[in-house]
């Protein structure tokens, strides 16, 4: 279902009915442009199975936040962003009052490492464990100040902790009951996982060209994601993270080369010759998260990170069929490879 969902939102927003409507494939107006529309279909994997390993330590403090210790590296992904979201939703408390931690190996517990897309699915299980472990003992102590036999019958949200009979005891005061008034303790929970499973996310890609016929150039004018990536813990640096997947391979796929001589030496070993997308030249890009329920994640959560740059090659190559009938099979799509296929027709 998800992937029927990615390929129907991602071909509305490309408008892939033009593909087959000759007046917009051949402009009267530019007789030397040809337009076309292209789709790539992709799937991924979610860490590694029996192998990727995630740990995390939460500690509760005197003031009712919480100091959150994690392996993972926040590589710019936000990866600290969501793993506090996580604790913060199983703990009642808003995102401020998780103080994260991370990634410095002699204080934080091990991780596997930020790769193979699996920091939310297999370093975001840890730290829902290890919050689960403090949400456990938080209810059994805020038991004991309201006189409650039964522990889960506690609510916990908005710093507090509820009972049934709507009475409650702020955080900071199971806080310092814990820690200097009666039988002090720490109030603290570690967890860790290692997954037996690899749920794929998956992606639809469309992008729309337009190639000129004389020269052979290929310009990027509009690209499109849909990913079935679970739910979302936090949608902007999910989409954040599709979209600069997308435009890091558009540069593999459009215009980066290595440039070689006989001996094997980079000739353009620099960014004169060696020519990136600037940000003023970046097409139009839109992302749409098609969020399903991923039973083995953190609440349905699954990879997003790698599979954006899976699609954008094959769906230029698809565009480009479309555009002008001609099928390249080397990467970058220079324009001396379009047009060299173009005179071989």
């Amino acid at each position: 279902d998800g992937i029927e969902e990615c390929v129907a939102q991602g071909a509305r927003a490309i408008g892939w009915h033009r593909r087959d409507d000759r007046s917009w494939r051949e402009p009267a107006d530019r007789p030397h442009i040809r337009r076309g529309i292209g789709y790539s279909h992709a799937m991924h994997g979610t860490a590694i199975p029996f192998l990727d390993m995630g740990g995390c330590s939460i500690k509760l403090n005197d003031d009712g936040s919480f100091n959150m210790l994690v392996g993972a590296t926040d590589l710019g992904t936000g990866a600290d962003t969501v793993l506090g979201q996580i604790a913060a939703e199983v703990l009642g408390v808003p995102l401020d009052d998780i103080r994260v931690y991370s990634s410095d190996t002699d204080m934080t517990p091990f991780d596997t490492g930020a790769y193979a897309s699996s920091t939310t699915y297999i370093s975001g299980t840890a730290a829902l464990r290890a919050a689960e472990v403090v949400r456990k003992r938080l209810k059994e102590r805020a038991a004991m100040l309201l006189g409650i036999d039964v522990p889960c019958s506690i609510e916990l949200r908005d710093r507090r902790a509820y009972a049934p009979d709507g009475r409650s005891v702020s955080l900071e005061e199971i806080a310092l009951d814990s820690l200097h008034l009666n039988e002090q303790e720490q109030i603290m929970g570690t967890g860790s996982h290692v997954s037996p499973d690899c749920p794929p996310p998956f992606g639809a890609t469309f992008v729309e060209v337009e190639v000129d016929v004389e020269t052979g150039q290929v310009t990027v004018g509009h690209m499109v994601m849909a990913v079935d990536c679970g739910v979302a813990i936090n949608p902007v640096t999910a989409s954040g993270q599709v979209e600069g997947g997308m435009l890091q391979a558009l540069g593999y796929a459009h215009c980066e080369e290595f440039a070689l001589d006989e001996e094997g030496r980079m000739l353009n070993a620099a960014f004169g010759p060696y020519w990136i997308y600037r940000a003023d030249e970046m097409p139009r890009t839109d992302v749409f998260l098609v969020q399903t329920m991923e039973d083995s994640g953190p609440f349905g959560a699954k990879a997003v990170a790698e599979i954006p740059k899976d699609g954008v090659a094959p769906a230029i190559r698809s565009a480009l069929v479309n555009a002008v009938g001609v099928r390249i099979d080397q990467l970058p799509f220079t324009p001396e490879r379009v047009f060299d296929a173009l005179q071989r027709g």
